[in-house]
């Protein structure tokens, strides 16, 4: 595994590894392989025996105590950049691979365990991921400023899918 120091990564890696899940951590590789291009690096290429093989940018994002009303506790956004360049990404890898925005939160202990929760490290998360074609689709500005995009609570909850539905 690789030292990752950000805890969602880590959290993400140690699921696709107990899982036996074939991936690769791209961040180096990526930049290496594609010295010249401009495009941000997305984290994981997610080798999937059941589907296209997922290029993962992971979201990292805390949910603990009460949701607000307003949001429905998920925050989903995230900047513009990170929305056009995974889709350039998805048209250099071509047929066989499909983009994936992952938002993994950092939740509070369950009451009850539900599909795409995770215990990593003592800590609790709830890993979903939503299609970038799909996020693309239904996403609204958040912050001009900020330049971020996000989607509704509502549709994200249509939407998104535990992790192990996609692999």
């Amino acid at each position: 595994m690789a030292d990752r120091k950000v805890h969602y990564e880590a959290a993400f890696e140690a699921f696709l590894r107990q899982r036996r899940v074939p991936y690769v951590a791209v961040d180096e590789a990526k930049k290496a392989l594609f010295s010249n291009a401009r495009l941000k690096s997305f984290d994981f290429v997610v080798y999937s025996p059941n589907g296209p093989n997922l290029l993962v940018d992971v979201k990292g994002r805390q949910m603990c105590g009460r949701p607000r009303a307003s949001t429905g506790g998920f925050q989903t956004w995230a900047t513009e950049q990170d929305v056009t360049d995974l889709m350039q990404w998805e048209q250099v890898f071509g047929d066989g691979f499909k983009a994936v925005l992952t938002f993994i939160y950092w939740i509070d202990p369950p009451l009850l365990e539900q599909p795409g929760m995770f215990l990593h490290q003592e800590r609790w998360y709830w890993m979903m991921g939503i299609d970038l074609a799909e996020y693309r689709s239904h996403m609204r500005r958040r912050s001009v400023k900020w330049e971020t995009v996000c989607i509704p609570a509502a549709d994200f909850r249509l939407l998104a899918r535990p992790l192990e539905n996609w692999l």
